[in-house]
């Protein structure tokens, strides 16, 4: 099978198309044949030795694929050969096979495609931020602020603060990328390369604020949040796709009693030094079946950007890192 193979941590760029060995199954394992694989600026950074989890070298990059169960190993209860499946990878999804835990699988059905199946994590990630009670918790009449509202994460967190009864107020960068949030259902738009989101906000909330915030860029994103941010208003950072980690403006976290709740949804999957993957298990199923449902229902659209082929991978990475990617970058397998 072919596949990328990083035998150091370099640059994205770098990195080449090889014939891999097949590796035999471990128990509770299974294998699958990749047809759809997601393309995410945390794998630019797994590569690059940047990310705070790293795979031991060598490994095949990539966490989120979808496709055909080929094989299953001892223990395997849930999966037959021929399933059609999504699965949350520790790593290895950049190549023409896979091998993930029963536990990190899930069930595809025919409604859905594979491409689209690879948004499921960032939709996961999304219900989790907007409606565990320790985090957003977000509630009918509700005001929400996403930023990033053009990714992957951003629509789904658009839709599902839509589905809960929020009113909805999504920045981006472009008219193109806010077109796309108002076609998922933004009630607001804000255009950051031009207006001052924070006015904005406050503007729109008659002054009083935003309620709850939803952030993947970091840095001074997150600093003005905090300045449009209503008294007991709760904030959950998800990422830092600006690279800058943000500073904690603890005056003004006290000052107006705001929640900052941070959300590292991998950790579900068994992705950090404390792997609870398996105590985890039923509330993740759980999730990712209600989004079978949604999808089949038409609540949901997961939306896929741009597909290409493995052999363009530099091509895929840079779609997403130059901020270009509406939606989900995806790889496609030849197989």
């Amino acid at each position: 099978m072919r596949g990328l193979w990083v035998t150091k941590y370099t640059d994205f760029n770098s990195l080449t198309i090889e014939e891999l060995n097949r590796s035999p199954l471990k128990p509770n394992q299974l294998r699958i044949l990749v047809k759809a694989a997601g393309v995410s600026f945390a794998t630019n950074l797994v590569v690059s030795g940047k990310y705070q989890r790293r795979p031991p070298l060598p490994f095949t990059p990539g966490t989120e694929c979808a496709g055909l169960v080929m094989e299953i190993g001892s223990g395997v209860k849930k999966f037959s050969p021929g399933d059609r499946v999504f699965a949350a990878l520790d790593w290895g999804g950049y190549a023409e096979e896979a091998v993930s835990f029963e536990v990190n699988t899930y069930h595809l059905t025919d409604a859905i495609s594979f491409a689209q199946a690879t948004n499921f994590n960032s939709y996961a990630t999304a219900k989790a931020a907007l409606t565990w009670p320790r985090l957003l918790d977000v509630r009918s009449g509700d005001t929400l602020l996403v930023h990033g509202a053009a990714g992957a994460l951003g629509l789904a967190s658009i839709e599902l603060g839509k589905i809960l009864g929020a009113e909805v107020i999504a920045t981006a960068s472009n008219e193109d990328k806010l077109d796309v949030a108002r076609a998922y259902g933004a009630d607001h738009v804000i255009n950051t390369s031009r207006d001052k989101f924070r006015d904005l906000v406050l503007e729109i909330t008659c002054g009083r604020g935003v309620d709850k915030i939803i952030d993947p860029v970091g840095g001074h994103t997150f600093e003005q949040s905090l300045r449009c941010i209503s008294f007991e208003g709760r904030i959950c950072p998800i990422g830092f796709s600006s690279g800058i980690a943000a500073p904690a403006l603890t005056n003004i976290i006290l000052i107006k009693n705001i929640s900052v709740v941070g959300l590292n949804f991998g950790t579900y999957y068994g992705w950090s030094p404390q792997d609870i993957r398996y105590e985890s298990e039923c509330l993740v199923r759980q999730i990712m079946n209600e989004f079978c449902v949604l999808s089949e229902s038409g609540k949901i659209k997961p939306k896929v950007c741009e597909k290409y082929p493995l052999e363009m991978f530099r091509e895929a990475m840079d779609h997403v890192i130059s901020r270009r990617s509406i939606g989900r970058v995806v790889l496609l397998m030849n197989n």
